[in-house]
């Protein structure tokens, strides 16, 4: 562990003018707060914040980040507060300190609920400033360094798996390709034990056959561009276990057909000397076609910059090359912190685009599960490039569509597209995406996100932005059914309701404002009573209470007139409803009953309606809905609880459409009260995660 005086002495090897005091004074409060608490390795707690300090130094990083680094576990894990922070160091690092700082009132949600919540706080303050995000990766890699020392086997792989998917993506999308190698490695040991012994040992024994070979390599490489007039360094490495892993498996090859296990860094003078490099290793020895990339022309998102190939060597063995010069190579190592000048006011820009969509997903998403799967899509790491017709450059993951392209323009674009052409060519808007495409949006006056598209987007901000627009649309709807649902509680009440009466209901109602209202009233989460009373308190105080069971009568038909409900739009009470005569041979026929935006309504002239009303006291129906589901084990029994637990008898179900994305769509007739319990019945639906969408029919 770092002493005090060894910690301030490489700052000020790196910022001679840092503000020693300052250090000094955050590592005797960090010691003094932690205490005599221990990890599970033994050692002091206050060991872990001044290893991250110094994993902080190591990237040359401000005397403030020092700080923080110092601090970060101070608020989460002893008595001191963000307040006592802001007294002690000031606002900035305070603000520093909070946002590395995990919540603390949310131990008793579920873990991917809790994750989820410090994912969120994580991103919002890394979205004002990316020092947080270079702690937390400090932070993170010194728990891993010693995650070996925690006794529990699930807890380990659980903050293994969370490294995995979450902390070494964010590393690499900020260029810390070592932090994110070494995570990568560590958690791959606690997640895949037997393949990662069994690779290290066939490593190993590689490395005891090879007669080093890796450095047989490198001097035929350097020497090959020596003899052009190329001053260079060259080295080589194997690949880590972890690597290798993931190419057997995106191959499907075993251990032995992995024959590019050796890789190379060839560092130049000058960009320029990069390409005449490329040219004498291209034309020394045969490259593998479809492995070269140039990265220096089009950078990374993360402003990773570097040219890839793969040679074949002598016996046919395959080694990867990369080439780059000295500057690119400090960069790519680190990434964003190799050139933090914050002091300087400089905040690397090339960063804020990614940071844009992230945070954007963190508004978009609507619970912790969407928010974790939409943030993974977003930072994993396969990317390809393609362009608008005017040239404008777009990173997107690998089988990115036209749809996630066009979100990734701007939401509003995603929202309106209904076509596309790609290289000039009409195209399906699932059409996967390849390198080096022109993409066309086409846009449509009225258009708007398709629930089918969830089945085939690949990036966490299109998947947030189309689940937005349908749960908004599903708002609107409920919204237009409360509406109907006012006007007919308002009719009931004994004086005209103004606006002063509906401000002074939602506020006993604790509304925010007149949608909110409709809303709560068309999803059934208020009674007519309780509206009437709000609106005008004492009106209910006469009504009779309802009984349980009633029967349907409907107002406005003849006397000895019979009616029956049309099945092609299943009216229940509470739904605005007319009368069509049909003739059945009767003197008086009989009225099929319409609910009043019915399409079958439109085949027929407005003179030939009957404009009918519900008896009093009216219910029992057949409602009809259609519920799309996800395809994955026990979604429909979910789907049965739900009716089950709202006291819904199913008396038909059909699966009307089986598809190959992940979505069953079933028709279900359920006996059901009246439009109240329909529509709660479809606000349950569409709050669990079993439905991807639900609607009356």
């Amino acid at each position: 562990m770092l002493r005090q005086y060894e910690l301030v002495e490489r700052v000020k090897a790196y910022d001679p003018g840092a503000d020693e005091a300052l250090l000094n004074r955050a590592y005797v409060f960090t010691v003094q707060k932690h205490g005599s608490q221990k990890r599970a390795s033994g050692d002091p707690y206050f060991s872990h914040p001044v290893e991250v300090a110094g994993l902080m130094t190591d990237l040359k990083l401000d005397q403030e980040t020092i700080a923080t680094a110092l601090l970060h576990d101070t608020v989460e894990d002893t008595l001191a507060t963000i307040a006592d922070i802001e007294a002690q160091f000031g606002p900035e690092i305070a603000r520093l300190v909070d946002g590395v700082t995990k919540l603390s009132k949310i131990e008793t949600m579920p873990e991917n609920e809790r994750a989820a919540e410090n994912l969120r706080k994580f991103l919002l303050a890394m979205s004002e400033d990316i020092r947080v995000l270079l702690v937390k990766l400090g932070d993170r890699l010194h728990n891993m360094r010693t995650l070996h020392f925690i006794k529990s086997p699930d807890k380990r792989r659980r903050i293994a798996r969370e490294t995995m998917e979450i902390y070494a993506p964010l590393a690499e999308r900020v260029g810390m390709y070592e932090y994110m190698r070494e995570m990568q490695a560590l958690a791959f040991e606690q997640l895949e034990p037997d393949a990662f012994k069994t690779l290290s040992g066939r490593l190993e024994q590689l490395r005891s056959q090879d007669h080093g070979q890796v450095d047989q390599v490198a001097l035929a490489i350097k020497q090959a561009l020596a003899a052009e007039g190329l001053q260079v360094m060259v080295w080589g490495r194997e690949k880590q276990p972890y690597s290798i892993w993931r190419k057997m498996a995106e191959r499907h090859v075993a251990f032995d057909q992995v024959t590019d296990i050796m890789a190379f860094r060839v560092l130049t003078q000058s960009p320029q000397d990069c390409y005449r490099a490329l040219g004498v290793l291209h034309t020394t020895w045969q490259f593998l076609p479809g492995r070269f990339k140039d990265y220096i022309s089009t950078p990374k998102s993360n402003g990773y910059r570097s040219l890839h190939t793969a040679l074949i060597y002598e016996n046919s063995m395959r080694v990867e090359v990369q080439v780059r010069t000295g500057e690119m190579h400090r960069t790519n190592e680190f990434g964003l912190a190799a050139h933090w000048a914050y002091k300087q006011g400089n905040r690397p820009d090339g960063q804020v685009g990614w940071l844009r969509d992230l945070i954007e997903i963190v508004d978009a998403s609507h619970d912790a599960e969407e928010l974790l799967e939409n943030t993974k899509m977003a930072i994993y790491q396969d990317r390809i490039f393609a362009f608008t017709p005017k040239g404008a450059l777009f990173q997107l993951p690998k089988g990115a569509s036209a749809v996630d392209f066009a979100f990734a323009v701007h939401t509003d674009l995603g929202a309106a597209a209904v076509g596309a052409k790609i290289n000039g060519r009409h195209v399906p808007l699932r059409t996967q995406l390849e390198n080096g495409d022109v993409v066309e949006v086409v846009k449509g006056q009225s258009a708007e996100p398709q629930l089918s598209w969830l089945g085939f987007v690949t990036t966490g901000k299109a998947r947030a932005a189309i689940r937005r627009a349908l749960r908004a649309k599903e708002r609107a709807e409920v919204i237009e059914t409360g509406r109907r649902l006012y006007d007919e509680i308002a009719d009931r009440l004994p004086a005209r309701v103004g606006r002063k009466a509906l401000r002074e209901a939602l506020e006993r109602l604790g509304l925010e404002d007149e949608d909110d209202l409709l809303f709560a009233i068309g999803a059934a989460r208020l009674s007519a009573r309780e509206v009437m009373e709000a609106l005008v308190p004492g009106s209910t105080a006469d009504l009779p209470d309802e009984p349980e069971e009633r029967a349907i009568t409907i107002k406005g038909l003849r006397p000895g007139s019979g009616f029956h409900l049309a099945e092609c739009c299943h009216p229940v009470p509470g739904d605005r409803i007319v009368g069509l005569h049909e003739e059945d041979g009767s003197s008086r026929g009989t009225v099929a009953v319409h609910v009043i935006d019915c399409p079958r309504l439109a085949e027929e002239g407005t003179a030939e309606w009957l404009d009918l009303g519900w008896g009093e006291h009216s219910r029992g129906a057949v409602g009809r809905l259609r519920a799309v589901l996800y395809h994955r084990t026990g979604t429909l029994a979910e789907m049965a609880g739900i009716f089950a637990r709202a006291n819904a008898n199913v008396i038909g179900l059909d699966l009307t459409e089986r598809r190959d994305d992940p979505f069953h769509t079933y028709v279900v007739d359920l006996e059901i009260q009246d439009l109240a319990h329909l529509t709660r019945i479809l606000s349950a639906l569409r709050a669990s995660d079993a439905v991807a969408e639900a609607m009356r029919v």
